[in-house]
């Protein structure tokens, strides 16, 4: 049976599907990465890169070495959202990772606390940001997020910067709003002025 929204257009159907996925799996313990991601579908880039950036703030990123998996995650991603790649693709090594049931259900809950306020800011808007040339620029905004989170990894809460710049591009990209993809590219330039001190 499809998930309830085959084709995500904000943050509350990324979170329909999601929880779909987790009421109806047949494992018992657990989820695997690539199930959470397929739930919201591997073609279409902003749904992928809003459910990376929610791990990116969620408290998964509490266990030792998450913070540095879910940045070479994003730079994956983001890597082929650059090249213009039509279906994402992920080694099965990534893809295998367990990931609690409990814990995406709590990521889940933790999102509906926000999602109706979000959704209401979000409608198409500067959609040609959204689309090539200008969204190839987006991801070269991705990836410079998920390069920042490596040095700001060293400082405690310090990737939430970052994280929630993958975030806002996850919104803006799902909802094909422009001006969230702008947050973003602020939210990266926040991100670079608390790395520059471990950098240089």
């Amino acid at each position: 049976m499809p998930p309830p929204h085959p084709e995500p257009l904000s943050l509350n159907d990324v979170l329909d599907d999601i929880a779909y996925k987790a009421d109806n799996d047949d494992t018992p313990e657990k989820l695997t990465l690539g199930e959470v991601l397929d739930s919201v579908g591997r073609r279409t880039y902003g749904p992928i890169l809003l459910v990376i950036g929610l791990i990116a703030v969620s408290p998964l990123t509490a266990l030792p070495g998450t913070t540095w998996f879910v940045a070479a995650l994003t730079l994956l991603v983001a890597g082929q959202m650059a090249l213009g790649m039509k279906r994402i693709w992920l080694p099965r090594k990534a893809r295998d990772m367990g990931v609690p049931r409990d814990s995406v259900k709590g990521v889940v809950e933790q999102g509906r606390r926000f999602a109706n306020g979000i959704d209401g800011l979000l409608k198409p808007r500067l959609i040609f940001l959204s689309r090539p040339p200008f969204v190839n620029f987006v991801a070269l905004l991705v990836i410079g997020a998920a390069l920042l989170t490596f040095p700001l990894g060293l400082i405690p809460l310090a990737p939430l910067a970052p994280g929630m710049a993958v975030v806002f591009f996850g919104l803006g990209m799902t909802a094909r709003d422009g001006l969230w993809l702008l947050l973003g590219a602020l939210a990266v330039g926040g991100a670079m002025w608390l790395a520059l001190p471990l950098i240089f």
